[in-house]
């Protein structure tokens, strides 16, 4: 259901929407009643609340964001979404801050929460900073690396027919050969979505996203089958 709308922190007429799902950590329980508080980025300020139902699911929100041609045009100079906080808080569980979630003008942002059971008296809060847009921000550039790579060594396996799809996917958060860095088993439908949403903006025509789904796939594919089997 569509309820409120709210002015951009710049004054823009343009809409996306919002919607929350309030989860707990591990069990993925849906928690209903979580408070959701929503503010301009940076600002503090409370433009307006929600509460998670049954199924740990608030209501749809209308909120300002720059127009969409800024997302379409490559050569834009403005930053072509806008950014809000969100605070969740819910009876027994650690109070939890989403800073810098995006939205695009006609798209729908859809915010996962996960909150963590509280265990001590005093509450102990929980932050996720959301970076930049990969098509908006300034990150280090691209590893190189050879255009043809060898083929793993052999592993006594049988070579199915068809490629496989694996249930989770291992991420590094770090340079592939660094082994201190910390690895999160991802249940690869949710890495996918997660890259797309971080690549490419969903204001796009609908044959340039699948095109680009295709391609992360791909890339992510191939990565299983280099990378992780060389460094385990």
């Amino acid at each position: 259901m569509l309820i409120k709308i709210s002015e951009s922190p710049g004054g823009n007429v343009s809409k996306g929407l919002l919607r929350c799902a309030v989860y707990s950590q591990n069990v993925g329980r849906p928690v209903s009643g979580a408070k959701v508080s929503i503010s301009p980025a940076g600002a503090r300020q409370t433009i307006d609340r929600l509460e998670s139902n049954s199924d740990g699911r608030t209501q749809t929100i209308e909120l300002g964001a720059p127009p969409e041609e800024l997302s379409l045009n490559a050569a834009a100079t403005e930053q072509p979404y806008s950014e809000y906080d969100l605070r969740v808080e819910a009876e027994g569980f650690e109070p939890s801050e989403l800073v810098g979630v995006q939205i695009l003008s006609g798209a729908t942002a859809i915010s996962n929460v996960m909150l963590t059971p509280q265990t001590t008296p005093a509450p102990v809060e929980n932050t996720a900073i959301i970076k930049p847009h990969t098509l908006w921000g300034v990150f280090p550039p691209k590893i190189p690396e050879p255009d043809e790579k060898p083929l793993p060594a052999p592993t006594g396996f049988v070579v199915l027919d068809e490629p496989v799809i694996p249930e989770t996917i291992v991420v590094l958060d770090g340079l592939p050969d660094d082994r201190t860095a910390k690895r999160y088993w991802v249940p690869f439908r949710e890495y996918i979505k997660n890259v797309a949403s971080c690549e490419i903006y969903p204001t796009w025509p609908r044959e340039t996203i699948a095109a680009n789904v295709l391609a992360i796939l791909s890339f992510t594919l191939n990565r299983v089958f280099t990378v992780i089997r060389r460094y385990g």
